[in-house]
């Protein structure tokens, strides 16, 4: 799969500050969220070498500049205009050119278009799109866990609209940015019991609305492409809530589930190197930058290990030189070899040493915690097929067992509770009530189970209920022959199923629904595996085909998950491009794993003001500084005789500036003399004959002449 969106995304950015000022050199101002866009996919040497002289934050405090263009990469925040004004009221730079990473709110563009300082020193404003965060080459995330209880909890109805119109905006950067203008089906729910059923409904009418919004003022788009037109599918989390739950052994899955990775900007792991010496700790990133990562990320654990020492040692033998005998070391040029090969083999030694320890760890907990055991009847509950796909015997035994089992974590009691309850389609409360007791679990984790509503599961029903079971979206079907499957990898994530549907032309319209029927329904279904349904003026006949299916373009599908995904289903992804000579992206909110989603759906029953959703913050404000008044100090005068008495510093006074926070008595901030002033205040009027200060002063005077004799009348 050669397209890579991180690639993408790379060159856009790159090609946006090359061809913006051309030639010239310039200064790059980024904002904090900006920052986070260009760093996650571009190195700060790149930006430099394309004629860019200093990269600067907008926020914090810069000099002035007045000779230097300035090239501005903002994202569109109120906040992030009033620093742009700051900096064009104080003319800092000598021209501006704007450049937005998604669409600017009308009101904030009206704004700049009223300001007379804006429009001298705007030479081009434009939007780039690319406000999302590539993971992976075919992984997109929005980097924002706080849509899944936006979209879900109860009390943030009113923040739903809002939201989905920034998701929607979101999206249609993704579809901009990949050259797509997809036809767009979304998932509708048969018998929705839930308030969020409506919820793709509504997103893909949203991004439908934005995409031609944009077609229709960008002549340009989509641009020409021999690809096939692309698909964009729209679903949310409720479609299939075992994926968060199971147990998923590929090497990825059992990292993000089992290891302490911590997430954020970066994704780290922390491990020991130099274990023979120092025994030092550090913080690894774990990134598209790491070969061995990228090569087994998706293997099965079983397959994992054997493959890994079978790399190293082929690493080893490839690098005789550093063999633990010295025997290689008494040659000259053998040192020589030695030391010129040393980093390169050093930054491989520590590869696969992080790598082998991180899978080590994971069969550590793997048989530590029975998960073999959890595994047999979670694969048994998703799939509701036991190992021979036969339905499953004696499941209410094997779980309690389980539950009662002291090695067992109470994570993993409550996950095979939960499971038990989707495959149950609800359970008699008091039956719950027994299951919990059993895994010894706390009050609070009822609540987790009883949140399942809200995401349009069924936890509970009476016995006298007549509704039918729920079943699969697409039914359980035994797997093909000639395919390997591990008895504890049974379970596909349902994002699978629907895309080999939706490939064949085959996926169920009353289910995935076009936003578009009349218009895009016939293009969607003739576009996939069925080229031979074409008509023949659209298609070539085979014989006249003279490339490879391998070198033909790839039609590109985007699949969005509302409120996050899994590492499951990202892996089933990259399995069906390779399966179906796609390019298929996952994007979504966020990416979950198993504790992440126990925690959010746990949170859906908490008070909203304790979820500190950033909708609901302060909104951020221009940093004071940026409206300060720069001073610069006068010199001071030059004394031609020593002696000579120095007069009063009125001038030097007046141009002090008494309010500047942070100044020191020599009009220093922060250590660092300000260089540019603006001119001085006033000097302060003279006080009034009336004021009490001046009758002091007046009679003081008068007193001392009258001392001197300078009044008196009497004649010598």
């Amino acid at each position: 799969m050669g397209v890579s969106a991180i690639t993408i995304q790379r060159d856009i950015i790159l090609e946006t500050v090359r061809n913006v000022a051309h030639g010239e050199w310039k200064v790059l101002l980024l904002d904090a969220e900006s920052k986070k866009l260009v760093d996650s996919v571009v190195r700060e040497d790149d930006i430099l070498e394309e004629n860019v002289t200093n990269i600067e934050q907008i926020e914090q405090k810069r000099p002035m500049n007045q000779e230097m263009d300035a090239v501005y990469l903002l994202s569109p925040q109120p906040h992030i205009v009033d620093c742009l004004m700051a900096d064009f009221e104080r003319r800092r730079y000598r021209s501006s050119y704007l450049v937005w990473t998604s669409l600017l709110h009308p009101e904030l563009q009206a704004r700049l278009d009223k300001s007379n300082a804006a429009r001298q020193q705007i030479v081009r404003s434009k939007i780039v799109n690319i406000n999302f965060y590539p993971r992976e080459s075919h992984l997109i995330t929005l980097r924002d866990p706080w849509s899944f209880p936006t979209l879900f909890h109860p009390a943030c109805n009113q923040l739903v609209r809002k939201h989905m119109d920034d998701l929607a905006q979101k999206i249609v950067s993704i579809c901009v940015s990949l050259g797509e203008y997809p036809t767009i089906r979304y998932y509708k729910p048969q018998s929705p019991t839930h308030e969020a059923s409506v919820l793709c409904t509504h997103l893909a009418r949203f991004v439908q609305l934005e995409l031609d919004h944009y077609a229709k003022h960008h002549e340009d788009f989509p641009p020409p492409s021999p690809r096939p037109r692309g698909s964009l599918i729209i679903t949310d989390r409720s479609m299939d809530l075992f994926a968060p739950l199971v147990h998923e052994f590929t090497y990825q899955a059992m990292v993000h589930d089992l290891l302490p990775i911590t997430e954020g900007d970066k994704i780290l792991y922390k491990t020991v190197i130099n274990q023979d010496q120092t025994g030092e700790e550090k913080d690894v990133e774990i990134s598209e930058k790491d070969k061995i990562w990228v090569e087994n990320r998706h293997l099965h654990m079983k397959d994992l290990l054997e493959k890994l020492v079978g790399d190293f040692n082929k690493f080893r033998a490839e690098n005789p030189q550093f063999a633990e005998s010295s025997e290689n070391a008494n040659s000259l040029n053998n040192i020589k070899d030695m030391l010129a090969g040393l980093p390169q083999f050093q930054k491989g030694k520590e590869a696969y040493s992080l790598h082998l320890g991180m899978a080590q760890e994971c069969m550590n907990v793997f048989q530590k915690c029975r998960l073999v055991d959890i595994a047999s009847a979670e694969q048994a509950l998703a799939t509701g097929l036991d190992e021979d796909y036969k339905k499953p015997r004696n499941l209410t035994d094997q779980v309690v067992r389980l539950l009662d089992d002291e090695a067992i974590t109470f994570p993993d009691r409550l996950r095979l509770i939960m499971e038990y309850l989707l495959y149950r389609d609800g359970l008699l409360p008091s039956d719950t009530q027994k299951l919990l007791a059993h895994a010894r679990l706390p009050a609070q984790d009822g609540e987790v189970i009883h949140n399942l509503e809200l995401l349009g599961a069924r936890v509970s029903r009476s016995l006298k209920d007549t509704r039918p079971v729920f079943q699969p979206l697409f039914g359980r079907t035994q797997p093909q022959l000639g395919m390997e499957e591990s008895g504890l990898s049974r379970f596909s994530p349902t994002i699978k199923p629907m895309l080999e549907e939706h490939i064949r032309g085959s996926l169920d319209q009353n289910m995935f629904p076009f936003t578009k029927p009349h218009l895009d329904a016939a293009e969607g279904l003739l576009g996939q595996d069925n080229q031979s349904q074409a008509s023949l003026r659209s298609a070539k006949p085979t014989w006249a085909r003279t490339r490879s299916s391998a070198m033909e373009p790839r039609q590109r599908i985007i699949i969005f998950v509302a409120g996050g995904a899994t590492y499951s289903e990202s892996r089933s992804c990259y399995e069906i491009s390779r399966s179906f000579s796609k390019d298929v992206f996952l994007a979504t909110s966020h990416m979950l794993n198993p504790g992440l989603f126990l925690r959010q759906v746990g949170d859906l029953s908490v008070d909203k003001r304790r979820l500190d959703l950033p909708a609901e913050r302060p909104q951020p404000k221009a940093p004071a500084h940026l409206f300060e008044r720069e001073v610069n100090l006068p010199p001071k005068p030059q004394l031609s005789n020593p002696g000579q008495m120095q007069h009063a510093p009125t001038a030097s006074l007046s141009a002090l500036n008494l309010n500047t926070n942070g100044s020191d008595s020599n009009g220093f901030s922060n250590g660092a003399l300000n260089i540019h002033s603006l001119p001085a205040p006033p000097l302060t009027a003279p006080l009034p004959d009336g004021s009490k200060t001046a009758k002091k002063d007046k009679e003081r005077d008068t007193e001392k002449k009258k001392k001197l004799h300078f009044f008196s009348s009497k004649k010598k």
